[in-house]
């Protein structure tokens, strides 16, 4: 193979994970810092910049409020700056508080009433969950799902399902008291629960029997080449046309099965993380920006609805990391807050840069850990890199 090819099958692998990351991550850092900055001009907070991306910047604009709009080289992320913050983070300038004139000092974060500061800190995660919700409702109302009944129609010999006791013709109607209304709703509960003891209520003939199963760990290896480890209860349904409809919802339906569905990653994801920390799961699944890029390009290959649906998901995941009580994050920023609530006045200038010092470190540590984990997951992709 000759140098040109070599060099254009690079720039093609590049251009399929890179352009799919960068939609991505761009709609969804926009619309985190966006909550930030709206909630902000609504409190009477002076913005100073908008910036999509850290370093240096490649374009930009200022708007008739005096913000600087930016889009930078290192697209990972984004940030809002305050008038009154020392950086990106948010950290108190406390330098330039003495030289501050009134009208400056009148749209500085840091002198804003604690319940505006805490709205303005909280509204990037809300930004966050809102954007998930009107993806996810924007999709059942548009595009629809295509579902089945949750019937058994086989059994697989040796399965958790055949030791619990299913048959063929059981009408899956609950999972631990959660109503389920179509095969996929199954699917995705038992797929996220492996080794986990979940109740199950079915339709047999004309009455509701209930029955335990726990399902069995498989490593699986999806069309990518990806392993991962997932619940299998051991039941199938039929693979007919006939038995699968294209399910659309009014917008007001649509809007709460969004919200639904939203809840639904939040729960997994804290349900995985309090595993890690009690040993029953692997960390190994904690991914950083290599792998989302991966996913992101094996994703846009199932088409743009599935690019949205990712997009989704990980507006739920920074949403939700951001409020973990990690100082440098908003999680942390809102545990200083309610700190200050309780004692009546802020923390110390000392302890703030104590806690920030140390909210860097484990920020620092778990882009390290991600990036580890990516790296040993990804090897042939960052070899390719």
């Amino acid at each position: 193979m000759g140098l040109i090819d070599i060099l254009t099958n690079q720039a093609s692998w590049l251009l399929s994970y890179a352009v799919p990351f960068l939609f991505v991550l761009t709609v969804v850092v926009f619309f985190h810092e966006l909550g930030h900055f709206l909630v902000a001009r609504w409190c009477g907070v002076a913005v100073k910049v908008f910036s999509i991306g850290f370093g240096r910047e490649i374009f930009g604009f200022n708007d008739r409020h005096g913000t600087r709009w930016r889009v930078a080289w290192i697209p990972l992320g984004g940030y809002v700056k305050f008038v009154g913050d020392e950086n990106a983070a948010s950290v108190p300038d406390q330098a330039s508080m003495k030289d501050m004139t009134e009208r400056e000092k009148a749209g500085n974060f840091h002198l804003k009433p604690l319940p505006k500061r805490a709205a303005v800190v909280a509204a990037g995660p809300i930004a966050n969950f809102i954007l998930a919700v009107a993806i996810f409702a924007f999709t059942f109302t548009f595009i629809g799902q295509r579902i089945t009944p949750a019937l058994v129609d086989a059994v697989t010999p040796g399965s958790a399902a055949e030791k619990s006791g299913f048959q063929p013709g059981d009408l899956i109607l609950r999972i631990d008291g959660q109503k389920i209304d179509n095969f996929g709703e199954m699917q995705r509960i038992v797929s996220t629960s492996p080794g986990r003891t979940l109740e199950f209520v079915v339709q047999r003939n004309d009455r509701e029997v209930t029955m335990t199963a726990i399902p069995d760990r498989k490593e699986i290896i999806d069309r990518f080449g990806n392993k991962m480890n997932l619940g299998l209860l051991g039941v199938r349904r039929s693979t007919s046309a006939d038995d699968w409809v294209l399910q659309r919802y009014d917008p007001l339906t649509a809007l709460w099965k969004g919200v639904e569905e939203t809840y639904f990653v939040i729960e997994r994801t804290l349900s995985y993380l309090g595993d890690v920390i009690i040993g029953k799961e692997a960390a190994d699944q904690l991914g950083g920006p290599l792998r989302i890029a991966q996913v992101s390009g094996q994703v846009a290959t199932a088409g743009f609805v599935a690019l949205l649906h990712l997009a989704a998901v990980l507006s739920v995941s920074i949403g939700l990391l951001n409020l973990f009580p990690i100082p440098l994050l908003d999680g942390g920023h809102l545990l200083f807050y309610a700190i200050e609530a309780v004692r009546g006045r802020p923390l110390s200038d000392r302890a703030l840069e104590i806690g920030f010092r140390i909210g860097f470190a484990m920020v620092l540590m778990l882009m390290i850990f991600a990036t580890w984990n990516d790296l040993n997951h990804f090897g042939s992709l960052f070899g390719n890199l």
